[in-house]
């Protein structure tokens, strides 16, 4: 089973999991049936915040949880009905109808502020930034993953904690969540954006969608538990943004950024809050060698190759055949 299997991350997942032998038959659970199809999945409308799972989940062998709103971030209650609550009641359906293992989608977004010179495991505190909505969200799904795990023993459950997670077929959707319908695509157009802002602690991860996908269905069939950090080399700086840019790096105070994104979304110019723009900021790197030796996970695609994919996508305004990733 595969709740929010119509997503960026989702479809990849699906994809996977329907080209692997080791899998019989696949349910994807969204809110909204898509148009596409694949030969092992059949899909299911559901809410996860309001619609019986229980009776769903029965007889699964797996439970791959990836539901999740990054938008409204001007109703975080909305946001907080389909991810926390929506997350109570997938757990509360998996211990109910028996499921004997549970794969979570958590996020780096989940860690505590930490370094950006060298990496962390997975043993780093997860107590997200709390300014945020999304990474109070994903702070709040380990705590209860963590007392779901204690109130069963006997189940198995893993989280996978990727960074930002890239694919082309992603990229209108990502666009509208993160730079809204008032921006033009073309900025990401060579030479269109002429300057990328050299903030201190603009560090990050990324990893191409089909990876993750891998890692989702190792962790489905392989018998491991606890968390796994996942992410591709090289990090993400301000030089490689230039350079996929092709855009001249300009130093900028903190203060001046942050005032322009809360200008922006204030107007409701941009979808993305300042407090974002602050986690974003503190997130550390993570280190990925449990994932590499337990799950024997590999990334194929470099950070360079999912930052191309994107830019791609953007330029040609693709899509997929599912209701979030219309273009």
């Amino acid at each position: 089973m595969v709740t929010g299997a119509t997503g960026n991350v989702g479809t990849a997942v699906v994809a996977a999991l329907d080209e692997s032998p080791a899998i019989e038959s696949i349910i994807g659970v969204a809110r909204r049936i898509p148009e596409l199809t694949c030969p092992k999945t059949r899909w299911v409308a559901a809410d996860v915040a309001e619609d019986d799972l229980e009776g769903i989940f029965s007889g699964a062998d797996v439970v791959i949880h990836l539901a999740w709103l990054f938008q409204p971030t001007h109703r975080p209650v909305v946001t907080w009905r389909t991810n926390v609550v929506g997350t109570v009641r997938v757990l509360d359906a998996v211990a109910a109808a028996g499921v004997p293992a549970l794969v979570c989608a958590s996020s780096v977004g989940a860690y505590s502020p930490g370094p950006k010179d060298h990496p962390v495991n997975e043993q780093w505190p997860t107590h997200g930034w709390p300014g945020a909505a999304y990474t109070r969200e994903k702070a709040y799904v380990e705590r209860l993953l963590d007392s779901f795990e204690c109130d069963n023993p006997g189940l198995r459950v893993v989280r996978l904690r990727p960074g930002f997670v890239f694919q082309r077929s992603a990229a209108a959707e990502q666009w509208r969540l993160f730079a809204g319908k008032l921006l033009p695509r073309q900025l990401v157009r060579p030479w269109a954006m002429p300057i990328v802002p050299n903030l201190a602690g603009l560090r990050f991860q990324v990893v191409q969608a089909s990876d993750l996908a891998e890692a989702y269905l190792q962790a489905a069939v392989r018998r491991v538990s606890g968390a796994f950090n996942i992410a591709t080399d090289p990090v993400v700086d301000v030089d490689l943004l230039a350079r996929h840019l092709k855009a001249k790096i300009v130093p900028m105070p903190h203060r001046f950024a942050r005032a322009a994104v809360s200008a922006g979304w204030h107007l409701r110019l941009i979808p993305v809050s300042p407090q974002l723009l602050e986690a974003v900021l503190r997130v550390p790197i993570m280190d990925t060698a449990r994932a590499a030796g337990e799950l024997g996970w590999t990334p194929r695609h470099s950070a360079h190759d999912a930052l191309a994919e994107l830019m791609t996508g953007l330029k040609q305004g693709v899509g997929a055949k599912t209701p979030p990733l219309r273009p």
